[in-house]
């Protein structure tokens, strides 16, 4: 009987061990698989977000070429890279007609493309809560405004006496040729402060414009004319004309230093 028993408990323990050994076994297999599944997830991941960078960075590559060959075509579109546009003496506008679909007036007389006017109120607001007192002196401007200004700074050369084609050369240092001038985009403003109006350099001297210089950027802004760059912007240091580039850009372009024509690469 007790040697029955004895059989019985080693068989129940014999078809234990088999049965645990299996479940073991089982569970060993399914943890095996999904790790094996885990990792090729992992994978998957990585490769999807090594693409993801790649596009965007053709994509910011493609925006950067057609910011500077078609900055009209690419400001009336709503693709990505609309306020990268670019446009200097070398890339003037190519339709001089062109007029942003919807413009937001953001002072009296003075209008901005819709689409920045927020960003634009936003840090006009926030340079006002810190005590601070500057306007919208100029914005958006058609290929006739900018022609009369400058026409008029032309006159005024040549009222200091120098020839029509001094004249000329000294104007577009400040005053961009009619056809070039970033204000006809209606993504530049000039903005001065409220208690010292005069466009020169001592602007820059200003609460306002050194608020304005280190806080722009995380507004989508940047100094469009800053100092000692003209061989590059073609422009003189204007410490009051900023130019919407959108947040990531202006980030970018602030923190190294550079400007838009270096930061599309033209």
């Amino acid at each position: 009987m007790r040697r029955r028993n004895s059989a019985g408990r080693l068989k129940r323990v014999f078809l234990g061990g088999i049965v645990t050994g299996a479940a073991a076994g089982i569970i060993f297999t399914v943890l095996t698989a999904y790790g094996i599944i885990s990792s090729k997830e992992k994978a998957y991941e990585e490769q999807i977000t090594k693409l993801t960078d790649e596009n965007e960075k053709l994509t910011l590559q493609a925006n950067k070429r057609q910011a500077a060959h078609d900055n009209t075509g690419l400001l009336a579109s709503d693709e990505d890279g609309w306020m990268l546009a670019l446009v200097n003496e070398e890339h003037p506008m190519e339709d001089t007609s062109y007029v942003p679909a919807q413009m937001t007036e953001v002072e009296s007389e003075r209008s901005v493309d819709t689409r920045i006017a927020e960003a634009l109120e936003e840090m006009l607001d926030d340079a006002a809560a810190e005590g601070l007192s500057m306007y919208v002196a100029s914005a958006y401007r058609s290929f006739e405004q900018q022609q009369t200004v400058f026409n008029a700074t032309m006159q005024d050369w040549i009222g200091q006496g120098y020839s029509p084609l001094a004249a000329y050369d000294e104007t577009k240092k400040s005053v961009a040729v009619p056809g070039t001038s970033e204000h006809a985009t209606g993504l530049a403003v000039d903005i001065i402060a409220s208690e010292y109006e005069a466009l020169d350099d001592q602007q820059g001297d200003t609460d306002e414009q050194k608020w304005l210089m280190e806080h722009c950027w995380e507004y989508g802004f940047i100094l469009r004319y800053p100092p000692e760059k003209a061989d590059v912007t073609g422009i003189i240091y204007e410490p009051w004309h900023y130019r919407y580039v959108g947040k990531d850009a202006a980030k970018e372009i602030t923190e190294q230093d550079i400007t838009l024509e270096e930061y599309l690469g033209q």
